[in-house]
Parts: structure tokens; sequence; C-alpha cells
């Protein structure tokens, strides 16, 4: 088995990737059929049909099944690496796949509601919500490319600094935004 490691270690990566631009993705599906929602008939019905069959495929052709390959081949390699779960990276990394599948899954009831043109949040609500999984892939890429050289204080401060940039990008993305409305 040991022979295949790399070949299935390939495979979990490719996953990740498509596991990811499945989330980033479905969220700005969302922020449009928010906004979509907002429009004057008949333009809000026939974007609303449109982003919904968009949405439908992208969630349940990629981003479902990118996420349940990406878990099969991540504990395939962790049952031939038994030895990580007492490293430290690993155990923090596990937290934030915990992390990302509460997001899948909080993502699933939006996705859910959007189906059914039930709207519970905001574009705007949205568009900061699509920032989770950014966060969670810079920890986890510098958790696993660093390992045991990762220096958890500034790891921390690293990440809150990092989601504070994010946050005044979006402010500053919000008010252009705005003013270009305006």
């Amino acid at each position: 088995m040991e022979q295949y490691y790399l070949y299935i270690k390939s495979l979990h990566l490719i996953f990740i990737v498509t596991w990811f631009a499945g989330l980033f993705y479905i969220v700005r599906l969302f922020v449009y059929q928010i906004e979509a929602s907002q429009k004057p008939s008949p333009e809000k019905e026939i974007l609303g049909k449109q982003l919904n069959i968009m949405a439908s495929r992208l969630w349940n052709i990629i981003t479902w099944p990118s996420m349940i390959l990406a878990l099969i081949f991540g504990f395939w390699l962790l049952g031939m690496r038994m030895f990580w779960l007492t490293d430290a990276w690993m155990q923090v990394k596990l937290v934030f796949v915990v992390a990302l599948i509460i997001y899948h899954i909080k993502c699933h009831q939006i996705f859910k509601q959007l189906q059914k043109g039930v709207i519970k949040y905001t574009s705007n609500s949205m568009r900061l919500f699509n920032e989770v999984p950014t966060i969670i892939l810079f920890a986890v890429v510098f958790l696993v490319i660093l390992k045991s050289a990762v220096n958890w204080i500034y790891g921390t401060v690293g990440i809150i600094a990092f989601s504070m940039l994010l946050m005044m990008g979006y402010k500053m993305y919000k008010r252009i935004r705005e003013e270009k409305n305006n």
C-alpha cells in the first residue's frame, strides 16, 4: 500500500482544490441569488431560475462529491501515517477540517433555503461569510507546510491580522460599490 502513498496524496490535494473552489463559488452564487430576488419582474424570475440551476449543479455535481472524496483520501492518508495523530500540527489541522465541514453544512442549509426562494441573509452578509474558507485555507496550508516549525503565537496573531485585513478589504469594496451605485 505504501507504493500508492503519493497517488493517494495527489488525489487528496486535487479534491481539496475542487472542494474549496465549490465552496468559494457557491457563496458567490448565493450573493447573486439574493440580489436577483430584489430585481423587478421578469428579471427576478429569469435570473432566479438560472442561478438556481447553476447553484444546484455546482453543489451536487462538484462540491459535495469533492468534499467526500477529499475526506476519503485524507483519512486514507491518515491511516497510512497514524503517527501524525500525535503531532500537534495534525491535531490543529483536523480542528480546521471539522470547521470546514461545519461551514459546508451551513452552506448546504443556505443552498436549500435559496432553492425554495427563502432568503434569510443579505448579500453583504454572504460576502463576509465567503471569507471563512479563505481563512481556513491559509491556516491549513501553513500548518501542513510548516508542521512542527509553526510558532503558535505568531500563527494565531497572523490569522487574526489576516482576518482583519479581509474585513478592511470588504469594507472598502462595499464603500466603492455603494458610491458606484449612487
